[in-house]
């Protein structure tokens, strides 16, 4: 079973990420299942979601303690919480930002992780040239899609049309193709 942890602020699409996430896995035929993390649901406030793929059906239901991969959709969270408690010894780090790792201050935790594992990527930039607002879910999943090879990029596509229709969802599934490319272009690591 691949878990992934998502963590954001409220209003950022912090659950809505999860549920393409599951979408998409289950496009491909695989069990999946996305879940909030009940608790404060205020404008701004840290908000986490997970998501659990499986080639098997998933009975669990309790949060994601031990994720395979984080999808950090707010850097500013950075320092405030453990982020990286019970992450997977070579598990994935997908960061928004435009900043190095190096300039968000994780030196110390590049120490003791392989640095191929974990990636940052303007999500919010994408987002605001494809989308017009700075929602960054849709770019970190394709940016997630090409860091783990976890979900293909159509079913990625198919997911986000599925959650959005029309403009909205073609400008989504261009934030989230900007991504995937940039990812695979070798320009994210610090």
């Amino acid at each position: 079973m691949f878990q992934v942890r998502i963590h954001g602020r409220g209003g950022q699409g912090v659950v809505t990420a999860a549920e393409m996430l599951s979408i998409a896995a289950f496009v491909e035929g695989k069990h999946s299942q996305a879940f909030p993390s009940f608790g404060s649901e205020r404008m701004g406030a840290p908000v986490m979601a997970f998501c659990r793929i499986d080639t098997k059906e998933i009975r669990l239901r309790e949060p994601v303690l031990t994720p395979d991969a984080l999808i950090i959709q707010d850097p500013g969270l950075l320092h405030q919480v453990n982020l990286f408690e019970g992450l997977a010894e070579h598990g994935y780090i997908l960061i928004n930002s435009n900043h190095s790792l190096s300039e968000l201050g994780l030196d110390t935790f590049l120490q003791t992780h392989p640095g191929e594992r974990i990636s940052v990527i303007p999500a919010s930039e994408l987002a605001l040239k494809h989308v017009g607002r700075p929602l960054p879910n849709a770019a970190l999943l394709g940016g997630f899609a090409a860091l783990t090879g976890l979900i293909q990029m159509e079913s990625l596509q198919a997911a986000i049309r599925q959650k959005f229709s029309g403009k909205i969802a073609e400008q989504n599934i261009a934030a989230a193709n900007a991504a995937f490319a940039l990812m695979q272009g070798g320009t994210h690591h610090a």
